[in-house]
């Protein structure tokens, strides 16, 4: 079942299991049951004197499954599947957590997690192929080892086909909390405790309402504020960042092959590592917070959606942007069920049936490449008369027997049955011909939105809501910068963004020097 490298690496990990633990796995009879067990059985041989292996041949449960618990005490962490691929990590860790190994998470998110007083039962439904779900199952299973009143289940989507149908999930992860939908999509350890523990947030303004004023404030944590707080805080200044979701848009990226001196890596990876080099230096790091106004008085006030103001001398304004929208009937009503905007994440759960790709640009012909091996039949679609993807791309799709694209097309509808997506209408451009697709999912992949809502009629826009900049990163207001996807910066690139936060930062300490 596992590599001899991997099981090495393993075999080492596991030495760090303080306290004796128990695997129990459910089996059924089927070939991933015997997979499941035989992975069980060869983690119990790496660390035989502090693992009990116990097998459940007559599960009335969910099965395969594997539980893991302390020796002695209930299971209240099972993986309904098989943990590899981008699970693996997820198992690695329960195995450790369970076995009294502590976790780096922060101390006030650790307190938080033990002081909950309800019955929490969690259920998440992934795919072995989305880089989003490991940080949502991993969230939740420290939860459950650190509170016996909390439970986590991860739920293989591909094995467990019924549940997948009667929930009528089509976006993993998926996540259930009491047999209620609690959420979809990447979450952090932070937010779920967050939108768990019911007083939270208005602890939290009380504390950010508090704070003394800035010399510079950073909003936003993607790579153009990471870089930004990063050149402020090495000039000795008082550097506060506040971001709704740190690493922003980076995260949800599988493949980085672009990024100069690293051969290739992955947007959570690259996001860890800015953080961290962030908070090698002295700065305030306020995540999961929300920008909702800027104003100058006697300091720049952010206000945050909580209520808490903020203050600072300057401002470097580094929101970023998300997946832009086809803006058209039936997309809001059934995203989610069947629209979705991560072939990487959802894709697997359209094995053999019939998707399309809305967009010919880079991202959508590696869409639809991505989906070729998964589903039936991709269908690309895009408004111009060419493609905008690299040749290489294009050729590549071309090869595929399974993929169509088709040119001068304008999405007009999502069509569904009222529970999910059942086909897509587009008009032919050059005929204005309407013609309707049978497809199962909707891929949109069609470029960016920048996130400045909340900036408008406050400092000047484009017309496609982007801040405009000079050469040194000043906006219309003295004191405010901005910097990266939400700017007037002419290409959306990591690299350029992180160099955009920079210049930002050096643009906004300039300003103070002379105010």
């Amino acid at each position: 079942m596992l590599e001899a490298n991997l099981k090495q690496q393993l075999g080492t990990y596991l030495q760090n299991i303080v306290n004796p633990i128990e695997i129990t796995v459910s089996t059924n009879g089927s070939a991933k049951s015997d997979e499941l067990l035989e992975l069980a059985r060869e983690i119990t041989e790496l660390k035989n004197d502090k693992i009990t292996l116990t097998v459940d041949e007559n599960a009335s449960g969910r099965a395969p499954q594997m539980a893991i618990a302390p020796k002695g005490e209930a299971a209240r962490v099972r993986f309904a599947g098989i943990p590899m691929g981008h699970e693996f990590t997820s198992l690695v860790l329960a195995l450790l957590q369970a076995g009294g190994h502590p976790s780096k998470a922060a101390q006030e998110t650790l307190v938080q997690i033990k002081s909950l007083d309800a019955e929490l039962n969690f259920e998440v439904y992934i795919s072995l192929s989305c880089h989003n779900c490991p940080d949502v199952v991993q969230a939740v299973n420290l939860m459950a080892v650190l509170n016996p009143k909390i439970t986590a289940t991860m739920i293989d989507g591909s094995l467990f086909q019924d549940e997948v149908n009667e929930r009528n999930i089509m976006a993993v992860p998926s996540v259930y909390l009491n047999g209620e939908l609690f959420g979809q999509g990447r979450m952090t350890l932070a937010e779920i405790v967050n939108k768990v523990d019911t007083g939270a947030a208005d602890k939290q303004a009380a504390e950010l309402a508090e704070k003394a004023p800035y010399d510079m404030l950073v909003v936003g944590g993607g790579p153009a504020g990471a870089a930004a707080a990063i050149y402020a805080a090495r000039k000795g200044i008082r550097t506060g960042v506040v971001a709704e979701r740190f690493g922003g848009q980076v995260s949800d990226t599988m493949a980085i092959e672009n990024f100069i001196s690293v051969k290739a890596t992955d947007g959570p990876k690259l996001v860890a590592g800015l953080e961290q080099h962030v908070l090698d230096y002295d700065v305030d790091l306020m995540k999961l917070q929300k920008a909702v106004r800027l104003e100058k008085k006697e300091f720049i006030e952010v206000e945050l959606e909580n209520g808490a103001i903020l203050k600072s001398k300057s401002v470097v304004l580094a929101t970023g942007a998300r997946w832009r929208e086809m803006n058209v009937p039936g997309e809001q009503e059934y995203r989610n069920k069947g629209v979705a905007y991560c072939p990487h994440c959802d894709g697997p759960l359209f094995k053999g049936k019939r998707t399309a790709v809305i967009g010919g640009g880079n991202s959508g012909i590696e869409a639809a490449i991505d989906l070729a091996g998964i589903t039936e039949h991709v269908t690309v679609f895009e408004f111009a008369d060419t493609l905008r993807a690299d040749d290489v791309l294009v050729k590549k799709a071309n090869s595929l027997p399974n993929v169509t694209i088709i040119k001068n097309a304008m999405t007009t509808e999502v069509i569904g049955d009222g529970q999910r997506v059942i086909g897509l209408k587009y008009t032919d451009r050059l005929t204005d011909e309407s013609h309707l697709v049978d497809v199962a999912g909707i891929f949109v992949q069609i470029g960016l939105v920048p996130n400045s809502e909340f900036l408008k009629d406050t400092l000047e826009l484009t017309n496609r809501g982007e801040i405009v900049i000079n050469a040194h990163g000043e906006t219309s207001i003295p004191g405010v910068f901005a910097a990266g996807d939400v700017t007037t910066a002419p290409y959306k690139q990591i690299i350029i963004s992180m160099g955009s936060g920079a210049t930002a930062a050096l643009g906004a300490f300039d300003y103070l020097i002379r105010n």
